[in-house]
């Protein structure tokens, strides 16, 4: 069965939707009236677009594929276009062969190439942004969005940075069958209890005097899990713990940054104390630093 809107694109039967994609980019370029001037480069841009129209759309290239050139009569799509004569729409012969309303993507009259933007194809990408949580920054996982009258989760990367970007494949617009993808700024939100530096987290935690003083162990919660750090003797306000590997993976290196804990020491209130305590603080308690 003949099959010529594939010889048009210079394309064989089993072409992939790239192959004819890449195909049509090539002849359009070719052919466009602005580009070529030789007689006849009008027409076979026309073709070209006319063919396209019909193989870059999945519908309608079964139709094709199951009919071949019968729908032109059995004559070729060429013979069968120039036959049509010099005023010849093939909007309006894609439209009666195939249905549907009114366009088919930018019109192939000779009154102009509208939609094609020359010969280029719209960029069918779409931008937005988000905003995550700090935690669903550094751990991953998925993250709802509603865009457009879609709705649908995307999947954050642990790791991500604030003003990184994402694509999610074929939420973009659509055209001529084909669909853009949507690529989408992260946005991630503070945490009062966090500070981020690359890979590193800074986190503060609370410690009574008397474990400062004395020493001894303390359940500190973390992004990652609750760990149990080991508080020595005379902790000074704002002293560094190390904890490594939890902090920021690091995605090129597949490796974890480091989470350091700073002290921050509660002081208990003097009207709390025993009395005696008090008296025995004030009367012994250094006056220096």
């Amino acid at each position: 069965m003949a099959k010529s809107l594939y010889e048009t694109l210079e394309v064989n039967e089993n072409a992939s939707a790239d192959e004819i994609k890449k195909a049509y980019r090539k002849l359009a370029r070719k052919y466009h009236p602005d580009v070529n001037k030789d007689p006849g480069a009008e027409d076979k841009f026309k073709e070209i677009n006319a063919a396209y129209e019909v193989l870059s759309d999945a519908q309608k290239k079964a139709q094709y594929d199951q009919y071949g050139d019968q729908m032109f009569g059995g004559q070729n799509f060429h013979d069968f276009a120039r036959g049509q004569g010099q005023n010849v729409d093939l909007d309006e012969i894609l439209r009666q062969m195939f249905g549907g309303g009114a366009g088919f993507g930018g019109g192939f009259g000779r009154s102009g190439f509208g939609g094609f933007g020359g010969f280029d194809e719209p960029d069918l990408d779409t931008n937005a942004q988000i905003t995550i949580s700090f935690d669903t920054a550094i751990l991953g996982g998925k993250q709802h969005i509603s865009l457009n009258g879609d709705s649908f989760d995307v999947k954050i990367p642990e790791g991500i940075n604030d003003g990184q970007k994402i694509r999610a494949k074929g939420k973009g617009k659509s055209y001529n069958g084909q669909r853009g993808d949507l690529i989408i700024k992260i946005n991630v939100a503070s945490n009062p209890d966090y500070e981020r530096d690359g890979d590193t987290l800074t986190k503060f935690f609370d410690i009574p005097l008397k474990t400062a003083l004395f020493g001894g162990k303390i359940e500190i919660p973390t992004i990652h899990k609750t760990i149990t750090l080991k508080v020595p003797q005379n902790t000074k306000q704002n002293q560094k713990f190390r904890v490594k590997e939890l902090g920021v993976l690091n995605r090129k290196l597949n490796q974890k940054g480091d989470l350091y804990l700073k002290a921050n020491i509660i002081l208990p209130k003097v009207e709390d104390l025993d009395e005696n305590l008090v008296k025995s603080l004030e009367e012994h308690l250094p006056e220096t630093i």
